[in-house]
């Protein structure tokens, strides 16, 4: 039995026998280098991004470390590049009207006659649907609700495909599953278009901020409850994960304490034509309120203060980043140090990174492979490592449900418990379905696309069903009507495989470094070019890891 074969098994069990080997100990190794180097800047661009290129790492490698990390932190930009979707600037009673048209629609077709406002026999020249790809819905069949989910998945994706500031990206992702909102809750796109820009703009700005903001944003006042909560009717749910999940954690307040701040954010709600927030005088409780041993006429900012002025708050934040950079293991000692240099510099985020990306704990070798990926990042990454064109998002997006991540749509307040939670024996197995997909056909397919699809009968999402179907092949996929990612194969291609320009002639060992975390589990046939090399260390265990 070899190395990869035990692993593989004992990873079926769970994340923690997929890092097992990595045994990542704190502190364990003395730094001796000031400088990056080609490993020191692989590890910090690993772990802010999504997986840097061996030109990337190049970049930084030369610096001295401190340098680096200045250089990944400075000079960020708080806005998207990639265009928004045309709908952002819908009103809630015009997404309520196209919600009504379409229910009226749908009704109408149930029941065998022709929907209000459509020609007579005005699907019947439809075009069939499209081999090898998402057939194409006429407009006024689509569920509005669901193609602006769609349309905003993919324009969100298409920003960490082509971001040069990946770390933003990645901070978004932490406030989206930090700050958690669904669109099935909130039931408009605009607003959750806005919490995602929020996120983008505060991405590396304060985090005191950010919280007073998110008190005030619209989808958090929807996903909540918050634009319910009045005086006469309190309602508890955003006080509630206010304290436990967004500051303090729990057992560290009362429920007393949660009833006094939902009396206190009382009459925070929102304005019916335009959904912006909108206080509400009438309906804000101006009694006595006593929270975390404070008592007056509290509203919702004299909370955030309260929260934002015990040392709790910094830990529990600094808690929940060292989990998502450093390590599944917490550090008491650290944790408390870093919450320190959060507190003092008036909850600016950058100072907290830098300290904690310079940190031995962060820098230590055994640290490496100590993280799973998630799967957007394993998706991302992969598409950008290889630098691939991707027509179409729907499939990337769908991929990353399969595993178990659907972007806009985390699976409940707390959000997604990452970590070790990644692998089970499904997303496991899913995980190296995708990654076998995109290495032999370099096609990303649809996760409900049968046989020539990403994801194998039996392991579909709920609600998703395989279809018939057949596997394209790449004179399908080069059709005027392409798969969604396209190209030649890397498995057995060698020398000869058009490896994107990232990865154009780099020598093995480079590669090997570049992708991996650790030493690969399979060893790389000895007469390996580039091509198959990239295509054996993509299907390593190893390459799950960051």
């Amino acid at each position: 039995m070899t190395v990869t074969t035990r692993l593989g098994r004992r990873a079926m069990l769970g994340g923690t026998a997929l890092i097992a080997f990595a045994a990542p100990a704190i502190l364990s190794t003395p730094l001796r280098a000031a400088g990056a180097g080609f490993d020191g800047a692989r590890h910090l661009l690993s772990r802010t991004g999504f997986g840097p290129t061996p030109s990337e790492i190049a970049a930084f490698e030369a610096l001295e470390y401190d340098a680096a990390v200045d250089r990944l932190l400075r000079n960020w930009k708080p806005e998207a590049v990639t265009p928004p979707p045309s709908w952002i600037g819908m009103s809630p009673p015009q997404a309520r009207e196209a919600q009504r048209s379409f229910q009226e629609k749908r009704a109408a077709r149930a029941a065998g006659g022709n929907p209000p406002g459509s020609a007579p026999g005005a699907d019947a020249g439809a075009p069939p649907p499209r081999p090898g790809n998402i057939p194409a819905k006429p407009l006024e069949n689509a569920n509005p609700l669901q193609e602006q989910g769609r349309e905003l998945r993919n324009w969100w994706i298409e920003e960490m495909l082509v971001t040069d500031q990946p770390l933003v990206e990645r901070m978004a992702l932490f406030w989206h599953n930090h700050f958690t909102s669904g669109l099935q809750k909130v039931r408009f796109a605009p607003a959750m278009y806005r919490q995602n820009a929020l996120f983008r703009r505060h991405a590396l700005g304060n985090f005191a901020t950010l919280l007073r903001e998110i008190a005030r944003d619209p989808a958090m006042l929807r996903y909540l409850d918050g634009a319910q909560n009045r005086a006469s009717q309190p309602n508890e749910n955003f006080a509630r994960e206010l304290l436990e999940l967004f500051t303090l954690g729990e057992g560290h307040y009362s429920e007393a304490d949660i009833k006094a701040a939902a009396r206190a954010f009382s009459g925070w709600g929102l304005d019916p034509q335009t959904g912006a927030f909108r206080f509400y005088p009438g309906a804000h409780d101006t009694g006595a309120k006593t929270f975390l041993g404070r008592t007056g006429d509290l509203d919702g900012g004299d909370i955030l203060d309260v929260l934002l002025a015990r040392p709790r708050t910094a830990e529990f934040l600094v808690g929940k980043l060292w989990r998502e950079f450093v390590s599944l293991k917490p550090h008491d000692g650290e944790i408390k140090r870093l919450a320190g240099v959060l507190r003092g510099a008036n909850y600016e985020l950058r100072p907290l990174l830098k300290a904690m990306f310079a940190a031995e704990a962060f820098r230590d070798p055994a640290s490496r492979g100590g993280l799973i990926k998630s799967p957007v990042e394993l998706v991302v990454g992969t598409v950008r490592l290889l630098g691939l064109p991707v027509p179409e998002k729907t499939r990337l997006a769908r991929a990353m449900q399969a595993m178990g991540q659907n972007p806009f749509e985390p699976p409940n307040v707390k959000g997604w418990p990452g970590g070790e939670a990644w692998i089970t024996t499904n997303t496991l197995l899913m995980r190296q379905q995708i990654l076998r997909r995109i290495v032999e056909a370099t096609s990303v397919a649809a996760a409900d696309d049968g046989p020539g699809g990403m994801t194998p009968p039996g392991m579909m999402p709920p609600g998703m069903a395989p279809k018939p179907g057949r596997r394209a092949d790449r004179r399908e996929q080069m059709e005027p009507d392409p798969r969604p990612v396209e190209g030649r194969s890397l498995r057995g291609a060698g020398m000869s495989a058009r490896l994107g320009p990232s990865l154009s002639g780099v020598d093995v060992p480079t590669l090997t470094r570049a992708l991996l975390p650790l030493p690969p589990l399979s060893p790389l046939p000895a007469d390996a070019g580039p091509g198959e090399a990239v295509a054996t260390l993509l299907l390593d265990p190893v390459y799950q890891l960051k």
